[in-house]
């Protein structure tokens, strides 16, 4: 009999950059027999951490899904990026996880990098545990890491596990489900078990009976039988922990030395006897709002989670199977593009290593290769099976670059590269944006940046520049002006003539009619850019002909697409078009579109123009040492703070700062911080820029239009 997905379980590990997760990896694998020896970061031999890059940086990077086999489970392990700017990897493995792994480094306790990991697991409801890693350390303190964690996240955070002996020669783990000690050899590996000594025995005593009490909340009838006979057998107190787990009223805590091997076992067999499989979670929510139940007999129906191009392999596709049970040679349809993929090939995997299978039931994690049309984010389905999983869902850019062009033929190459990337990780945008006249780049921070960088100059041999990215700003008026405008040209036979009068002012929801004009006509646009545009036709008499009307139309939005003041877009204008002339020869489109231009462009310098730049809201997580040096930093960025709060042991800053002043913020919060602080941002709105800054980039735009003529 093939694998059931009752017996399938689903865990990904998440911390900050330096908890460990890439060496507990190591241990649990080598604990399930499933490597022969524990790699090393240092001597680059680890499972996961396998491509040349993180090899090189000695840091994880992308996601890496490993597997083994423990009692009659199959364990997905997924180990994730501790650095923020790959947190695009962190979410789209916990969409696929049941249940995650939260790795704490003992000497440094709960991290910011924790902290927003934290926010992915509220969000995705996920049940989860605590591992306090490297109590080998001499500065290690379970004691402070483990309040910090119950001051963080709440009263149910307990320990199942504590160190008789932290620090340098750490060897001794106190387990209180179990009520045992674990004593391991030198070199870690399997521990004897040994008596709990007198002196910890009434701490384990405690935190046993908590945990039981814990397991006996979740079902009524364990609590009677709790209530009558003080305890619970083993196989209830596995199933009240499981539920307790499940319904995310217990977070359990245990602790390792992941770099000595002690430790990692234990974690394994509570993953297999404790940890929800697939079958155990909610439904799957789809795009429609439907659900789908978890159900290898149902109709086959594969969601791909992640996207990567490989040397001398081509794009590999790893999925989850949401239902039904994928077999090789099956073919599925992309319900997104409707194209059908042929599955030739499927594997499951332990970081660069594939083993071919022949079949993956619903709930399990698989591989494939060179699937042509379906990328991250798809759900491929079996004909008949109309339904696509609910997207992951990431978050906002944070950062901007620009592409200094090279050659046009490296610039092609360029391109396609930078587009490959854009495929595989969708927190990266790659924006060729007509207006400024840029090719920019938005990601997630400069780390980030780099790496793309790193990986086209690698992949394409051609050497990648940024430059400081231009910012969009969008042009408005604050008053209204009206005035004509005359274009008349006479080139030996057929002229050109057209005579346009037009009122323009601000635009603005609700705003009524003209009272002075009879409206014939009335046109409202929402603007590619953003804003509105309202174009009213009053012409009364045939002063000219209502032909015209788009043609005028046209000659002022191409006014608005490269704006009087800075050559920006133009947004939330009206413009009303009430008289004018016409020649019964010379008149033409082409010549009341350029007399229209003319006319907007005159009238928008007498209606008290005004610039606008992009606001974005930024929200700060900090330490409380670092606030004083981000704040007065906040200060030089024209910013202004909305909030403050504490959050846990860390301090929040909300602030709405300029786009303009937001370059390269990730390096300068990481150097004001040592890399503690973190920060998300979001657009918010347009605002006026200050004066005296508006006439210099205006002078600045003159003095360039001045160069290129």
């Amino acid at each position: 009999m093939g694998l059931e997905t009752k017996n399938i379980r689903n865990v990904v590990l998440l911390g900050h950059s330096g908890s460990g997760k890439t060496m507990l990896t190591e241990a649990m694998l080598f604990e399930a027999k499933e490597i022969s020896r524990i790699g090393t970061i240092e001597s680059k031999s680890t499972t996961s951490d396998f491509t040349n890059i993180e090899k090189e940086k000695q840091n994880s990077i992308f996601s890496s899904i490993m597997h083994a086999s423990w009692k009659d489970s199959k364990i997905n392990l997924i180990d994730t990026p501790g650095l923020d700017d790959f947190v695009g990897e962190v979410i789209s493995s916990m969409k696929v996880a049941d249940t995650a792994g939260i790795v704490l480094n003992g000497t440094s306790g709960v991290e910011v990098g924790t902290d927003l990991v934290w926010e992915y697991i509220e969000r995705f409801k996920t049940p989860a545990f605590f591992v306090i890693n490297q109590l080998d350390h001499d500065k290690a303190d379970y004691e402070k890491t483990l309040e910090q964690a119950k001051e963080r996240f709440g009263a149910n955070v307990i320990p199942l596990q504590f160190p008789y002996n932290e620090g340098k020669g750490f060897n001794k783990i106190v387990d209180a489900l179990r009520m045992v000690m674990y004593v391991f050899p030198e070199n870690g590996g399997k521990p004897t078990k040994q008596d709990i000594p007198a002196d910890a025995l009434g701490k384990a005593q405690e935190i046993h009976n908590q945990i039981v009490e814990k397991a006996a909340e979740e079902d009524e009838s364990l609590m009677e039988k709790f209530f009558e006979e003080g305890s619970l057998s083993e196989a209830e107190l596995s199933n009240g922990l499981k539920l307790a787990l499940i319904n995310q009223d217990l977070y359990p805590v245990f602790i390792t030395s992941a770099k000595n091997n002690m430790g990692a076992g234990r974690i394994m067999g509570f993953i297999n006897d404790i940890a929800p499989s697939p079958a155990d979670r909610p439904p799957a929510e789809l795009e429609d709002g439907k659900t789908l139940e978890c159900n290898s007999k149902g109709q086959t129906s594969v969601f791909i989670f992640k996207t990567m191009s490989e040397p001398q392999v081509g794009l590999v596709s790893y999925f989850k199977v949401y239902s039904g049970t994928l077999k090789v040679g099956d073919d599925l349809t992309n319900q997104k593009n409707r194209t059908v993929e042929r599955f030739n090939q499927l594997f499951t995997t332990n970081g660069k290593n594939r083993q071919p299978i022949e079949e993956i039931v619903a709930g399990d994690l698989g591989v494939s290769l060179k699937l042509k049309n379906s990328h991250t984010n798809n759900t491929v389905s079996e004909k008949g099976l109309e339904i696509a999983i609910d997207p992951i869902h990431f978050p906002e850019p944070r950062i901007r670059e620009a592409i200094i062009p090279p050659g046009k033929a490296e610039m092609e190459k360029l391109m396609k590269s930078l587009h490959q990337i854009e495929e595989e990780d969708l927190t990266f945008v790659v924006e060729q944006n007509a207006t400024l006249k840029q090719t920019i780049l938005h990601g997630q921070g400069q780390l980030h940046m780099d790496i793309i960088k790193y990986r086209v100059e690698l992949a394409q041999g051609i050497s990648m520049e940024f430059t400081k990215p231009k910012v969009p700003y969008r042009e408005t008026i604050t008053k209204s002006s009206q005035g004509s405008y005359r274009h008349k040209k006479q080139t030996g036979g057929a002229g050109q003539f057209g005579e346009v009068h037009m009122r323009i002012e601000p635009y603005y929801e609700g705003i009524p009619n003209p009272s002075d004009l009879t409206v014939r006509n009335a046109d409202l646009e929402d603007l590619t850019w953003g804003g509105k545009f309202s174009f009213l036709w009053c012409i009364v008499g045939g002063a000219i002909d209502k032909n015209y009307s788009g043609a005028i139309k046209k000659g002022v939005l191409m006014k608005m697409e490269e704006g009087p003041l800075t050559g920006s877009n133009v947004q939330d204008i009206r413009v009303a078009v009430y008289d004018g002339k016409m020649h019964a020869v010379d008149s033409s489109d082409m010549a009341f579109m350029i007399a229209a231009q003319y006319c907007f462009k005159d009238l928008f310098i007498q209606s008290g123009p005004k610039l606008l730049e992009p606001i974005y809201e930024v929200s700060i997580l900090t330490p409380e040492e670092a606030m004083g040096d981000i704040m007065g930093d906040l200060q030089t960025r024209r910013a202004i703070i909305l909030g403050m709060d504490s959050e846990g042991h860390y301090q929040k800053v909300i602030a709405k700062i300029p786009l303009a002043e937001l370059y390269r913020y990730s390096s300068t919060l990481r150097s004001l911080s040592q890399g503690r602080s973190k920060y998300t941002m979001k657009f918010s709105e347009y605002a006026p820029v200050p004066m005296d800054l508006q006439q210099h980039l205006i002078n600045e735009y003159k003095a360039q239009e001045e160069e290129e003529k």
